[in-house]
């Protein structure tokens, strides 16, 4: 089948590892978590089978949050994994969402080298 989607819907619990990337023995092959997986287990390693607030970006909403969802409450056995998210805009630079993979981001203490922190702030809150 290719390992393509058959419905939108559809999320990798395991995926086949690339080159260089880390990898483990599975019954599927050698691979990976998918990257829902990752963050549902990390937060919960850390917090338990039930979360007050999870934030991150509007982006996030779906399929991500979506899919930690289903997959932290089938394995906890519950429907209150998640109680509250709050999801907020990006940061922009040239009209592009800031991030680590596009390589556009500052990171704070470039931006302190600037501006205070109480202007940073200020800025942070118009948004």
């Amino acid at each position: 089948d290719g390992g393509e989607k058959r419905s939108p819907n559809d999320f990798a619990l395991w995926k086949k590892s690339k080159p260089g990337e880390p990898s483990w023995e599975s019954p599927w092959g050698a691979g990976r978590p998918g990257w829902h997986i990752e963050c549902s287990v990390m937060a919960s390693a850390i917090l338990g089978s039930s979360i007050d607030i999870h934030s991150g970006g509007y982006d996030l909403k779906f399929p991500h949050h979506d899919n930690e969802l289903a997959q932290a409450e089938a394995y906890f056995d519950n429907d209150v994994w998640i109680r509250y998210f709050l999801h907020s805009g990006h940061l922009t630079i040239a009209g592009c969402k800031m991030s680590k993979s596009l390589k556009n981001f500052i990171t704070i203490q470039e931006v302190l080298k600037k501006y205070t922190a109480r202007q940073l702030r200020i800025t942070f809150l118009l948004h």
